[in-house]
C-alpha cells in the first residue's frame, strides 16, 4: 500500500477531529499524565488496522509506547488483546476515535472478504474488491481486503485502463473503443493493462476476433452463459466475472472456472467490527 497516501489520510483525519484542540482533554487531564490503554477485541473476525493504528500513533506523538500482540490478517475473537499502548494520556486519547473508525472499518471488510474467501476454497478463482470505495478510504480499504485473503483491483483510473459499457457506448463501440485505447497508450509510449466489459456473448466474440487486451470482465452473466463464456474463450485471456454476486451464489460462479470474481460488496457495504480502546 502506498505509504505517503495513507498517511496524508490520517493526518487529514485528525485535522478533522482536532484541528482545533481536544478540549474535553485537555480540560480534565494534567498535560504531564502517562497512562495505557488496550486495544480489545468484541467480536469474532478477522482483525486488519493494526499497523494503520500504530500509525495513528505515531503521528499524534512518536513518545508512545506501541506493544502488539496480534498482525493484520490474524483470525480473532471476543476477549482477545490487538495492541496496548502507553504514553502522554492526552494524546492516547486523541487517537482513540481515529484509530477505532478505521480499525472497526477495516477488519469488517477484512471479516467480510475472508467468508467470500472461504465460499470458492478449492477453485481457482481470486476475489477482486472494486473501486466502490468510501472517498479517501481507499487505501484503507483495500489493504484491508488483502488482510481478508482477497486481492486488489486496479486502484484507481490511473493504474489500468478498465473500458466499461459507458466508456464503449461513448467511444462508438467495441472496435473503436479498443483501437483508441491502443492508439492512446502508444502515442504517450505507456504501458498499462486493459481489462474490457462485455454484456453478451456476441460481445465476448467481438472483442476475441479484435485482441489487445489483457483481461474480460463478464457483466451479469448468469451461471449457464458463464459457463459458455470460459468454453468460447478457452484460456486466452484471464476472466471476470462481476455484477450482482452474492455471498449464496459466489461459489457457482468460481465452479464455471472464471480467473477472478469482483464483488463491490466487500467495501461499499461495511459492516464494522466491534473492537474497543480501554484504559489499563
Amino acid at each position: 500500500m502506498d505509504k505517503t497516501l495513507r498517511r496524508q489520510a490520517i493526518l487529514l483525519a485528525l485535522k478533522e477531529d482536532s484541528e482545533q484542540g481536544d478540549h474535553t482533554s485537555l480540560a480534565c487531564i494534567p498535560s504531564n499524565a502517562i497512562n495505557k490503554a488496550t486495544l480489545k477485541v468484541k467480536e469474532s473476525g478477522v482483525i486488519s488496522g493494526i499497523n494503520v493504528a500504530k500509525d495513528v500513533i505515531s503521528l499524534v506523538d512518536p513518545k508512545i509506547e506501541f506493544h502488539k500482540y496480534m498482525n493484520d490478517g490474524d483470525l480473532i475473537s471476543y476477549g482477545d488483546t490487538a495492541f496496548t499502548m502507553e504514553g502522554n494520556t492526552q494524546a492516547i486519547l486523541k487517537t482513540e476515535r481515529i484509530l477505532l473508525n478505521l480499525m472497526q472499518r477495516m477488519s469488517g471488510i477484512a471479516t467480510m472478504t475472508s467468508k467470500y474467501v472461504e465460499q470458492i476454497k478449492g477453485t481457482k478463482a481470486k476475489i477482486l474488491d472494486t473501486r466502490k470505495t468510501a472517498p479517501c478510504l481507499r487505501v484503507f480499504d483495500k489493504e484491508a481486503v488483502v488482510h481478508g485473503g482477497g486481492v486488489n483491483h486496479r486502484f484507481g483510473l490511473f493504474d489500468m485502463i478498465m473500458l466499461k459499457d459507458n466508456h464503449i457506448d461513448y467511444a462508438g463501440g467495441i472496435e473503436l473503443a479498443i483501437s483508441k485505447t491502443i492508439d492512446y497508450l502508444v502515442k504517450l509510449n505507456k504501458k498499462l493493462p486493459i481489462e474490457i466489459e462485455v454484456r453478451s456473448l456476441d460481445d465476448l466474440n467481438q472483442v476475441l476476433s479484435i485482441g489487445q487486451i489483457d483481461r474480460i470482465m463478464l457483466d451479469n452473466f448468469d451461471i449457464s452463459t458463464t459457463i459458455e463464456a470460459v468454453k468460447i474463450v478457452n484460456g486466452r485471456y484471464p476472466l471476470e466475472s462481476s455484477g450482482g454476486i452474492t455471498i449464496s451464489s459466489i461459489r457457482d460462479y468460481a465452479l464455471c472456472g472464471v480467473d477472478y470474481i469482483s464483488v463491490g460488496a466487500l467495501t461499499h457495504n461495511v459492516k464494522g467490527l466491534d473492537l474497543s480502546l480501554k484504559a489499563c
